[in-house]
């Protein structure tokens, strides 16, 4: 019985445990079979870079303060984040790698770059 390539369907010479008939079929077959699950991940880092830029441009201007209709203007979505700090004055920070915000009252946050981010890199 001839085994056939699981890509393209060609027959396979050589190996009895052949599974491709090239380095092309194989990774032609392994990304289609992680494209759904790497997709999702892709869009989510995409967000999250973009999350950093909006925060690290402002930041460089030298805001300190600024309205969370600035950052929505933007296109900075709240939903996503790399981590939370809270501070032992018991203020929580969102972080977005380096750059983060506070929540300060009447809409306005405060940001903020964690220096000790940067130290681990």
């Amino acid at each position: 019985m001839e085994k056939k390539c699981l890509d393209c369907g060609d027959i396979l010479r050589g190996r009895t445990d052949k599974k491709f008939c090239s380095d092309q079929c194989r990774n032609n077959y392994n990304n289609r079979l992680n494209r759904d699950s790497n997709n999702f991940v892709r869009n989510v880092h995409g967000l999250l870079r973009k999350n950093r830029r909006i925060l690290s441009d402002l930041y460089s201007e030298g805001k300190v303060k600024v309205h969370k209709d600035a950052l929505f203007a933007l296109g900075y979505n709240f939903s996503f984040f790399t981590h939370v700090i809270e501070t032992s004055e018991g203020h929580k920070f969102h972080y977005c790698f380096e750059y983060g915000y506070r929540e300060l009252g009447d809409d306005f946050l405060e940001l903020k770059e964690n220096s000790q981010y940067i130290e681990y890199q």
